[in-house]
């Protein structure tokens, strides 16, 4: 019995408990759309966004599609480690958007133009996404700007920016407004992962890499006086400053370590061949917002966010499985902007639950049932 009581009151556990609750509210929601919409078909439309690549025929098919999936799920995983890592030191990084679009940018125009190594290509695009990042950075240390403000400007700022660049006379273009695919030497190597996904080119270390700096990540945080001291920046600016830490000089830090990680996401992205940057796209890509979604459904964790990014990833494609003709691709966007609206509730999820837990251990033993010990005992004789 007090294995099961530490257990729902162990931190970690009531993370996942109320992340797991997100989800199935999520996906009932989405399931009553459904019905709404159709409600012959339903059924075999939730299976399809929820399976996603066990949907397929083969086994081949199905391996190829799951690679498909972990290949975007590393440009995504490397948005939601931006987002949170600022969010650990207590900033709303909405600008990662805007970081990513600015490591595409400059990421893609060495490739394109430069024709440079893969791992120059991966550098370049963490200094763009860093030096977006450091912007806001330094607008919300010393005029006070609101990073949240100054992140959506720089979103559509850069948006408009990598279009001009990559639409420029030094980087070649098919007829389509589609950049052209990259050199083979500016590509993400595979590493011989491809052969374990149905030989599917765009499997390529970005994957592992990204894990990695999930890791990297939750030990800078946790492990090291940098992390410590960024932490201790974001629950209380002044007390950090009177402490004797650069307040100013962690703020710009962060937001540039969470640039570069957006930048790094999009090269995860666009040099493993898997997509093309659209010159003509009007709208801010979508994956630096799905980071907010999978980092609070993450638990705001460095390892929970791995988790959640590949599970947003495969809904994602699942979405774009079911029938077109009758239910709408964009449902799966649906269920993920739920849950993470949900996720805002995870605080009154885990009160609710620690709620419950006080009232179960009101409900044990009678007081009087507890043996007296002898010095209560002698207490209670005195006051008599």
């Amino acid at each position: 019995m007090k294995e099961k009581k530490s257990l729902m009151k162990n931190p970690s556990f009531q993370a996942i408990l109320t992340s797991l609750i997100c989800i199935v509210l999520g996906l009932l929601i989405g399931f009553i759309v459904l019905l709404l919409i159709n409600p012959a078909g339903a059924g075999e439309a939730i299976k399809t966004i929820l399976l996603n690549f066990m949907t397929r025929a083969s086994a081949a098919a199905r391996t190829k599609a799951l690679g498909n999936t972990l290949a975007k799920t590393a440009p995504l995983l490397m948005c939601a480690l931006s987002i949170c890592f600022c969010y650990k030191v207590g900033l709303f990084n909405i600008g990662a958007p805007g970081q990513y679009e600015a490591g595409a940018c400059i990421g893609l125009y060495a490739a394109l133009a430069w024709h440079c190594n893969w791992l120059i290509c991966l550098v370049l695009a963490a200094l763009a996404g860093a030096i977006v990042g450091a912007i806001s950075g330094a607008l919300k240390a010393y005029r006070n700007v609101n990073e949240v403000i100054s992140g959506i400007m720089l979103n559509w700022i850069m948006l408009y920016l990598t279009n001009m660049v990559l639409s420029g006379k030094n980087v070649k273009e098919v007829a389509s407004p589609y950049t052209i695919k990259v050199s083979k030497g500016s590509l993400i190597p595979s590493a011989g992962l491809n052969t374990l996904f149905a030989n599917n080119s765009t499997v390529t270390i970005a994957i592992p890499l990204a894990v990695l700096f999930a890791i990297l990540i939750w030990v800078i945080l946790n492990k090291t006086k940098f992390g410590y001291e960024l932490r201790a920046t974001g629950f209380n600016k002044e007390a950090a400053k009177y402490a004797g830490m650069k307040e100013k000089q962690n703020i710009i830090v962060t937001l540039a370590i969470g640039g570069a990680l957006a930048g790094i996401g999009a090269a995860f992205l666009y040099l493993t061949g898997y997509q093309q940057w659209s010159t003509t796209q009007t709208s801010v890509p979508g994956m630096g917002f799905n980071g907010i979604a999978a980092t609070f459904l993450g638990g705001l964790h460095p390892i929970g966010t791995i988790f959640a990014s590949f599970f947003i990833q495969s809904i994602t494609d699942g979405g774009a499985l079911i029938d077109k003709s009758v239910y709408p691709s964009q449902i799966s966007d649906l269920i993920s902007s739920i849950i993470i609206y949900l996720c805002g509730f995870v605080l009154f999820f885990k009160f609710a639950l620690n709620n419950w837990i006080g009232k179960k251990d009101k409900g044990g033993p009678n007081v009087n049932d507890v043996p007296v010990t002898d010095n209560a005992a002698k207490t209670e004789g005195g006051d008599k």
